[in-house]
């Protein structure tokens, strides 16, 4: 704690203190001023604590760059093709959808309507003669 100071500068700290506040403050302004020292640690250690984890963070980040960039370059055919096949399944997803993509869709939908209608156009008429 006292890297600088020695047994000799402590006493003489000790003693003027004792001279310029006297026995009854001078317990008082050594709490109060351990209090700051101990408040003073407290932030240091934190921000220590807070610069080492950010390090840390952007290590692990130049290390996955790293890996990712010396894996991808060693991978098997297998696993180089199903990379291949997820980005494109990524970018199927996220370009919109093209108006020839909606005709098509329209186009495949329209022969289900009309068998569904003539299903219904069919049970209408027989149920028109049972009444009749």
């Amino acid at each position: 704690m006292f890297d600088g100071i020695g047994f000799m500068e402590l006493l003489l700290i000790g003693i003027l203190g004792l001279v310029v506040l006297g026995p009854e403050r001078l317990p008082t302004a050594v709490r109060s001023i351990s209090g700051w020292i101990r408040s003073l640690k407290r932030m240091a250690n934190s921000v220590k604590d807070e610069l080492e984890q950010e390090l840390k963070i952007e290590e692990l980040h130049a290390d996955l760059k790293k890996a990712e960039s010396k894996g991808l370059s060693n991978l098997s055919p297998e696993l180089q093709e199903s990379i291949d096949q997820l980005k494109d399944a990524a970018q199927s997803v996220n370009r919109p959808y093209q108006v020839e993509d909606i005709n098509k869709d329209a186009a495949t939908a329209k022969p289900a309507e009309s068998a569904t209608t003539t299903s219904e156009q069919a049970a209408d008429s027989t149920s028109s003669n049972t009444k009749s």
